[in-house]
């Protein structure tokens, strides 16, 4: 059926079933495979059938709905379950995406937010992968070897462009608690942060969780840092964890901006990524810093596996280490370059305006542009590591690079 899906629903009300089925037959990208009106028959239903999709309504009884939803996690992996629910309870949506579900959403549905989950779950179906768990949402940390190295700049222009494409919708979170600047990226003066966010963890739902976010004119969401530097101490793990599940629940790209002190917030959102790029440059501190980074993430046995080594500026004339020689001092391959626009990029965050609008044009945006798709699995990384990329002709090569 090329790019159809097919999908199987549950409901006990007749009523919202019927709304549901209305709903999925308005979009020609589905087949409705089958129906059902009853929790305890549904894994049969779906083990008979075998939809690429799941449809889960809570609202009759949740608690059977979510041991619903953690039986097909296990028995049928490869169908992919969409829950949906009258209710935004932030605790409820948390048990949800717990469970196994991969979407979560709320009635009454919308069309286009149900085109755009099932565009995600199609994605993940037919080889487009958004991240190498198959989950609805990808999670990206970035973090900087040491600071000034780019991570911010990147973090930032890395989630204009994934905004970019209407396939994704996307947040960046500003954990640089004390000295983050996202917000000057953006040119942004927020109404709420991270803290604001944070201290009301327990009583978050998905409404008021967007109505704190502060929306860019290119479609990314942010969530920058505490306006006082006080406000940092009072940020926990767990209503962090709680956020982040929340905004997972809402996105298709969480990016998270860390601070380089690496502490507790710090390595709780490296443990939640799906990828941590790790930004370092050409020289000795930083690529010594990195050996240092690679060793403690390998000891933890955490997310080691996760992390992905970024170059920036690349082609400073001084006295750069080859990029063979930084391989080999850090030990692996380096995953993306990106070139070196000290006048673009003075530019970009002086005008507080994205490479995006201020020069789509350049090498550099063109780099970050390919890293975007490339993370949303709409372009295949390279074997080599790096050397065929496109922006590389719109630069003179180095030697020995």
């Amino acid at each position: 059926m090329g790019n159809v899906l097919r999908i199987a629903i549950v409901d006990p009300k007749d009523a919202t079933r019927e709304t549901l089925k209305s709903t999925l037959l308005s979009l020609d990208t589905i087949w409705l495979e089958a129906e059902c009106s009853r929790y305890e028959f549904f894994a049969d239903v779906v083990g008979q059938t075998n939809p690429e999709v799941g449809f889960v309504a809570l609202d009759s009884n949740p608690e059977k709905a979510l041991d619903l939803i953690h039986t097909l996690a296990k028995s049928a992996p490869n169908c992919a379950i969409l829950a949906t629910s009258s209710s935004t309870d932030g605790n409820l949506i948390l048990k949800t995406m717990r469970a196994g579900a991969k979407e979560f959403l709320t009635q009454p549905l919308k069309q286009e937010d149900l085109a755009a989950a099932l565009q995600r779950v199609s994605r993940m179906h037919f080889g487009h992968k958004n991240s190498a768990s198959g989950r609805g949402c990808t999670v990206v940390s970035v973090t900087g070897a040491t600071g000034g190295v780019g991570a911010t700049s990147l973090a930032v222009n890395l989630g204009c462009a994934l905004a970019a494409d209407s396939d994704n919708s996307v947040v960046l979170v500003d954990l640089d608690l004390c000295l983050g600047d996202a917000d000057v990226f953006l040119d942004t003066i927020p109404e709420y942060t991270l803290s604001d966010v944070a201290q009301n963890a327990e009583r978050l739902d998905l409404t008021l969780l967007k109505r704190s976010l502060t929306k860019h004119d290119t479609g990314l969401y942010l969530l920058p840092r505490p306006v006082r530097m006080e406000d940092s101490r009072l940020i926990t793990t767990d209503q962090l964890t709680r956020v982040l599940g929340l905004l997972k629940a809402s996105f298709t790209h969480v990016i998270i901006d860390t601070s380089k002190g690496f502490g507790p917030l710090d390595l709780m959102a490296l443990g939640e990524a799906d990828v941590v790029l790790l930004v370092t440059q050409l020289d000795l501190p930083c690529l010594r810093n990195v050996v240092r980074l690679l060793t403690s993430f390998k000891e933890s046995g955490k997310f080691d596996d996760r992390v992905k080594v970024v170059v920036n500026r690349v082609g400073i004339d001084t006295g750069q280490i080859s990029l063979r020689k930084a391989k080999e001092t850090v030990g692996r391959d380096i995953f993306w370059q990106i070139p070196n626009d000290y006048r673009v990029m003075v530019e970009v965050r002086n005008n507080g305006i994205p490479l995006l609008q201020q020069a789509p044009k350049s090498a550099i945006a063109q780099s970050i542009n390919q890293l975007a798709l490339t993370l949303s699995g709409k372009l295949e990384q390279p074997a080599d590591g790096s050397k065929s990329r496109s922006w590389l002709n719109l630069w003179p090569a180095r030697s020995g690079s």
